[in-house]
């Protein structure tokens, strides 16, 4: 089985309410074993109380697996990124500490390291991954490049990410605002909140204020 190549997934970080549905849903994921594995942020909490999920990009050359002394992180053909296989991983944390969206868990008790596969069990069979079927709002979107662009006119979906001199190309899209011409967010700019380069780029605190 792959994921079906004319559904992606997109997350929308303007329609996150907090409501934690994604993270109860992402509990009850067969492969999980109850833990979840998407994170819920808050964007600036000491001044917002805007949340953002976080799901693994799946990185089409993840960090996470080039770090991993023991081989252990694999990405299956259909581009998406496997949690550590239990008799290779040694419970290093490099991919915990490499990966630069912060994704990897490293559970102690297991002594594993578990993140999101997309819900690769139902993905693979053409089904939604558990955070996209019960979100309410559409921050977390599964489905066709043309679903999204009729539904969401005023914003596009990027899948190029700049950390400093990194770029990093990914499987999931991130919708930002559809303002001039931007092809990808600038990570590192979302730090200090400038944007950096004479390209224009948005930073991921605008994608999430809807700025």
């Amino acid at each position: 089985m792959a994921v079906p190549s004319h559904l992606e997934f997109f997350v929308d970080p303007n329609r996150c309410i907090g409501c934690k549905a994604c993270v109860q849903a992402c509990s009850e994921c067969d492969t999980h074993k109850g833990y979840p594995m998407i994170h819920l942020e808050y964007i600036d909490r000491a001044h917002s109380v805007q949340t953002v999920p976080v799901i693994c990009m799946h990185c089409d050359q993840p960090t996470c697996a080039e770090v991993c002394p023991a081989d252990a992180i694999k990405r299956t053909g259909d581009g998406v990124v496997q949690s550590a296989r239990k008799p290779r991983c040694i419970a290093c944390n490099n991919c915990v500490i490499a990966c630069p969206f912060g994704v990897p868990k490293m559970e102690t008790g297991f002594k594993l390291m578990m993140k999101c596969d997309m819900c690769y069990d139902r993905s693979s069979a053409g089904l939604k991954p558990m955070c996209a079927a019960v979100c309410p709002s559409g921050a977390l979107f599964y489905g066709t490049r043309e679903q999204i662009e009729q539904s969401r006119p005023r914003s596009q979906a990027v899948k190029k990410f700049q950390f400093g001199g990194q770029t990093i190309t990914t499987k999931v899209n991130m919708m930002t605002p559809k303002v001039a011409s931007a092809e990808y967010l600038d990570v590192t700019a979302a730090m200090d909140e400038q944007t950096i380069g004479k390209e224009i780029t948005f930073n991921i605190l605008d994608a999430a204020s809807g700025y």
